[in-house]
């Protein structure tokens, strides 16, 4: 019999093969060196072990053997429980790339590869644009104006906004454009939403998913050349139609028609198409004068070839043609931004206004979804991280210069924690968008970081508004011209809805694609089980994904029970203060992993319907890329010492949410044996993240009540206007006077306290108190000064009882 060492020898090497992820071969001679080993001078017991090793070993080593007996079987019945995939969902699973997320899926991500991507930074053309055009644009926007009493942008800025370019940030330069990167499209649309979010709307959405874009990628040269420096330069305002009464998020299920026929077009017959369509939610609609439009398309006479029912199609009509009717608006939650629906009623155009040409026809939707890929990922996560760091910077200097019960509300423990929420998730915002764009600028489309993004940006947006909403109070409450965030708490939905409702996004996109798309084997499996009809080339493609599967399971098992022993430990990780969180975001990529094989072996097919399930384990994956932004920033940034804690505090929340979204996962799995196998594996030693602790949570909160280094970087990039009559100068200005003249108002309480001063209000205790030489005139100066700040930053607007 062998020794309790030689069997946890025997273990260690099993383990060692799994974690290592050893191929067959090795698996083979290893396991037959450690038999000879454990059987030691026993020569049946030897001869027994190396005939078991040779009854597992051969049909798996012997191609032909294994794929007959073992591959084959496997092969039909996963092509049996696979599910059905339409053919707009495969061209969705299919649009984009895939990126760093690949990586945590592998369970194992090389963060040193992480590292070693570029830095995103802005060229000097594009930081002039920033510091020049924007800053001025920004500074000419009276919000109050034009979303309480325009209702719209003023002529003279729409006039502003085209003559410098902002409808062309991405169109090259040889078309009239600007030629902007991605981070810098960003950096423009993230400035003007703290300002405005009608006017950033306005910018982002000729920049986004739009005709520009499409036109870019797929238009043929002759529309190139005709639209793009028409778009460039404002001459012609665009929108883009996807989204109908009856179908939005469903975009596949549009109603709207093209029929190929001929037609008369400007005098001419030519072969066009006759158009039938109703959208709705189209910004810039009613403006627009070139409408790109998606809609089904049908050739019933095969004038196109032999195919009846083409598919999505995208074309580009010009608004004045006959038979279009816009001009209405929406108005999405009284914001003034232009939006609206549209229909056409028997619209004929020439069939060469499909994008693209003829060629293009019926390959709408996979453009689409290659242009949402990389478009979701830059225009509205710039506005919600424009919302957070406009939070951080005014709800911060608020809490500050707002005193109660004699201390600034700012110290008090429960609005500490909130403003550290503020603080530590517009930090994560801002990391993540910086992160994706500098990947879509490296010429990456990565469609399921996007949609982690779009979800979770616009959602951390909401909560850190609300936030801010929770600590101005009644101040927050009161529209007006003074108020900063009330307009933005009103536009929260919006962007919860737009490009993929969130609940969507949540529950069937991030995981639905993303356990495809990343997983190293999942795509390859499906490949080759939709090839089925090929026989032995389609069985060979299997035979090698489901091998590899295979040993990543195995791998998956190991790290992650030894990860949960040690605590990750002994994971190689870089150096320096985010060591232990690369440590540890290694040990959830190898649970996400384990969590995900596991079901998707388990529940197949069902999977799919099971959205809570599903997005559980997209919320660990969601989690571990804002955490991965995170220390990638923080690593770009030179490990600044000061920025420690804001770091520190988003990691630990990101691993709490991932701990807490596993949990979950492992409740509600319906194959209970199972799911306690699993818990076993995940948290051998139970649940590990407790979440920011109350001494983090003071230090960061700390970093938003006064000046510093570390506050200006984490606002960086939004509009802080200067004049005085503005309400964010003012709050400005308040604390840095009120944070000067602190030690003096502790010189009057110790007055008062002594005796020396009789209790009185403010003003006319800072008179006695110069009166009596306790401070001089230039003190005294100062301290009316602080309180006339404090008392406008804490007014609010009021108006005629005459409202109109």
């Amino acid at each position: 019999m062998a020794s309790g060492f030689e069997v946890a020898v025997g273990v260690g090497v099993i383990w060692s093969l799994a974690y290592f992820r050893a191929k067959l071969p090795i698996w083979a001679a290893t396991l037959a060196v450690l038999w000879w080993y454990l059987a030691g001078a026993n020569p049946w017991l030897t001869v027994l072990g190396y005939l078991l090793l040779i009854a597992v070993f051969t049909p798996l080593l012997v191609p032909n053997i294994r794929r007959h007996y073992l591959i084959q079987p496997i092969f039909h019945l996963f092509a049996r429980i696979l599910p059905s995939v339409s053919q707009t969902e495969r061209e969705a699973l299919e649009a984009g790339t895939v990126w760093w997320d690949a990586q945590l899926f592998t369970g194992a991500p090389d963060w040193e590869q992480l590292l070693d991507y570029p830095k995103p930074v802005l060229s000097r053309d594009e930081q002039a644009f920033l510091d020049g055009p924007v800053e001025e644009l920004c500074r000419r926007i009276d919000d109050w104006q034009i979303t309480e009493e325009l209702r719209d942008l003023p002529p003279e800025l729409w006039t502003f906004i085209k003559e410098n370019g902002f409808f062309g940030l991405i169109i090259p330069k040889q078309y009239g454009g600007l030629g902007f990167s991605a981070l810098a499209n960003s950096a423009v649309v993230m400035k003007i939403a703290s300002r405005s979010i009608t006017t950033a709307v306005t910018v982002m959405v000729p920049n986004s998913l739009g005709p520009a874009e499409l036109l870019l990628h797929y238009g043929s040269k002759e529309q190139k050349e005709h639209y793009l420096p028409r778009l460039a330069s404002g001459e012609e305002i665009p929108a883009f139609a996807l989204t109908g009464p009856e179908a939005g998020s469903d975009a596949a299920a549009m109603p709207d028609t093209g029929i190929v026929c001929k037609g008369s077009y400007q005098g001419k017959e030519v072969l066009g198409i006759r158009l039938n369509w109703r959208k709705r939610y189209i910004t810039l609609g009613p403006v627009a004068t070139v409408l790109g439009l998606a809609f089904k398309l049908y050739d019933p006479e095969h004038l196109l070839g032999n195919n009846e029912d083409l598919g999505i199609t995208c074309a580009l009509i010009p608004t004045q043609t006959e038979g279009v009717s816009i001009g209405r608006r929406h108005f999405p939650l009284n914001l003034a931004f232009q939006n609206g629906p549209n229909e056409g009623k028997d619209v004929f155009i020439p069939i060469d206004f499909i994008i693209g040409g003829p060629a293009q026809a019926g390959k709408g939707w996979g453009m689409l979804m290659e242009s949402l890929a990389a478009g979701r990922g830059i225009s509205l996560p710039a506005l919600s991280t424009g919302g957070g760091k406009l939070v951080s910077q005014a709800v911060g200097a608020y809490a500050r210069v707002r005193e109660q019960f004699k201390l600034p509300i700012g110290r008090f423990e429960g609005v500490e924690e909130v403003l550290a929420r503020i603080a530590g998730y517009t930090y994560s915002m801002d990391a993540a968008r910086a992160l994706t764009c500098g990947a879509i600028d490296q010429g990456e489309k990565p469609s399921v970081i996007t949609a982690i993004i779009k979800y979770h940006l616009t959602e951390r947006m909401r909560q850190v508004v609300n936030d801010g909403m929770d600590i101005l109070g009644g101040s927050g409450i009161s529209m007006g011209p003074s108020n900063f965030l009330g307009r933005i708490y009103q536009a929260i939905p919006i962007s919860i809805t737009v490009e993929g409702a969130n609940i969507l996004t949540r529950n069937l996109i991030i995981y639905g694609q993303g356990a495809i798309r990343c997983h190293p084997y999942v795509l390859k499996e499906m490949d080759a089980a939709a090839r089925i009809d090929q026989g032995d080339a389609a069985l060979h493609d299997f035979d090698i994904a489901f091998r590899g599967h295979v040993v990543h399971v195995l791998s998956n098992v190991a790290r992650a029970l030894f990860l949960g022993l040690t605590g990750a430990y002994f994971v190689r990780a870089p150096s320096g203060p985010g060591r232990r969180y690369f440590q540890r975001l290694s040990r959830m990529s190898s649970a996400l992993t384990l969590a995900s094989d596991t079901a998707m072996a388990v529940l197949g097919g069902s999977l799919k319907r099971r959205e809570r399930l599903s997005a559980r384990l997209g919320d660990v994956l969601s989690q571990l890329y804002l955490a991965s932004a995170v220390l990638k920033r923080f690593e770009d940034e030179g490990r600044k010492a000061a920025d420690i804690p804001l770091m520190q505090w988003a990691c630990e929340e990101h691993l709490f949410q991932m701990q807490e979204s596993l949990d979950k996962f492992l409740r509600n799995f319906p194959v209970k044996p199972i799911a306690w196998v699993l818990r076993l594996l995940i948290f051998p030693l139970g649940r590990h993240s407790a979440g920011p602790n109350d001494r983090l949570l003071q230090k960061v909160a700390g970093l938003l009540l006064a000046p510093s280094p570390s506050r200006e970087r984490l606002i960086q990039g939004i509009f802080t206007p200067l004049a005085d009559h503005e309400a964010l100068a003012v709050l400005e200005q308040a604390m840095a006077q009120v944070i000067e003249t602190e030690e003096l108002g502790k010189r009057l309480r110790t007055a008062v306290k002594a005796g020396e001063l009789e209790a009185a209000d403010e003003e006319q205790l800072i008179r006695d108190a110069e009166a009596k030489a306790i401070i001089n005139s230039d003190e005294a100066a100062a301290l009316l000064k602080a309180r006339e700040l404090r008392l406008q930053v804490i007014a609010v607007d009021d108006f005629s009882a005459q409202l109109k």
